[in-house]
């Protein structure tokens, strides 16, 4: 290998067919550090000086000093001297044309009637999307008119609907967000798919019912599919943590569209458990639910819920024992179900 001292420029002449052709020397074994600031070093700069007054004359040579010395490094640079490289004066040009672009322009805000025409093209899984583009998108999704042709898009002639449900019942502004809802679980195939997957058996035992309040509980006999009949527990629990939120979202929401909005099952679940006999079961309504546990039964052949009620939450982090409390032990259990107001098997008897 050649040393470094032994390398020869190579220069251009005012005659080659490339004047502005820099050398192959000065670039190809240069410094990583130096290449990724920018930067150039000072002896390269003198270089390229000396080359620029042998093309273009001592006259040119003026203006292209000046640019030189803007590429030294940093270590050499005076900061006393008001001198700034093309790149700073480049990059305050764009913060500038940025910033007047910022302060000039803020969008186009376009009026709700516009949005509420584009709502008609929504598809009832994109609606909460829809409302999150911008505040005027959002209140399209709080008119009336909005829910009121989101359920005429749907409506069949033919579909089984419950009485509530029906067009009748739609006209009503009261609930009318939530009659939309629950009604579209009934029209609307993939919601009606979305529920005919749900199984007979969660996977894993649903933890977001703790600390849950018992607000009605009833049993039943009922007809299943097996040859003797079944037992039907029903709990409803309402979550308590949800009511900072309610009230939250009462205060943005404009007095004109409370009504459209109000659902009183806003934040309930039914618990639906069928047995294959009767099981005595204490009372507990009114009382939080603190443990929900669905495991195998003793006889590895059904299934096993317990459920344990206190008379007050349980604070995070901490346990209460099991003779504090109140125990249900069902077994052996046939289904359980888990349901949000909105599903179809929802007991209309528990609606407020």
């Amino acid at each position: 290998m050649p040393k470094k001292g032994n390398r020869k420029r190579l220069k251009f002449k005012a005659g080659d067919d490339c004047p502005g052709s820099v050398t192959v020397a000065d670039y190809a074994d240069a410094d990583p550090a130096v290449v990724k600031s920018g930067r150039v070093k000072k002896a390269v700069a003198n270089a390229v000086e000396k080359e620029v007054k042998l093309l273009c004359g001592s006259e040119a040579s003026l203006g292209a000093e000046e640019e030189v010395l803007s590429l030294d490094s940093d270590d050499e640079h005076d900061p006393g001297k008001d001198v700034e490289s093309g790149t700073d004066i480049v990059r305050k040009k764009k913060n500038k044309r940025r910033k007047e672009c910022s302060e000039s322009s803020h969008g186009i805000e376009y009026p709700v009637d516009i949005w509420l025409v584009l709502s008609s093209y929504i598809r009832p899984e994109d609606v909460g999307r829809f409302s999150l583009i911008c505040k005027n998108a959002w209140m399209v999704t709080c008119t009336a008119a909005f829910w009121t042709r989101l359920y005429r898009r749907h409506y069949k002639s033919d579909a089984v609907l419950p009485c509530r449900l029906q067009p009748d019942s739609i006209e009503v502004m009261r609930c009318l967000r939530a009659h939309v809802i629950r009604s579209l679980f009934y029209l609307y195939e993939p919601f009606t798919l979305r529920v005919a997957r749900i199984p007979a058996l969660p996977d894993s035992t649903p933890t977001f019912l703790n600390n849950s309040k018992c607000l009605l509980f009833s049993v039943q006999r009922v007809s299943g599919n097996r040859p003797e009949d079944l037992w039907e527990f029903n709990f409803k629990f309402v979550k308590q943590a949800h009511s900072k939120h309610r009230s939250a979202k009462s205060l943005c929401m404009p007095k004109k569209y409370e009504d459209v909005h109000t659902n009183p099952e806003s934040d309930c679940y039914a618990l639906q458990i069928h047995t294959l006999n009767f099981i005595f079961t204490p009372v507990v309504m009114g009382m939080t639910l603190t443990l929900f546990n669905i495991n195998v039964s003793t006889d590895m052949r059904n299934h096993r819920v317990r459920l344990l009620f206190h008379d007050s939450p349980v604070q995070a982090g901490k346990k209460k024992g099991d003779q504090s409390g109140t125990q249900v032990v069902l077994d052996p259990v046939h289904s359980v179900k888990l349901m949000d107001w909105w599903h179809p098997e929802y007991p209309f008897s528990f609606h407020g």
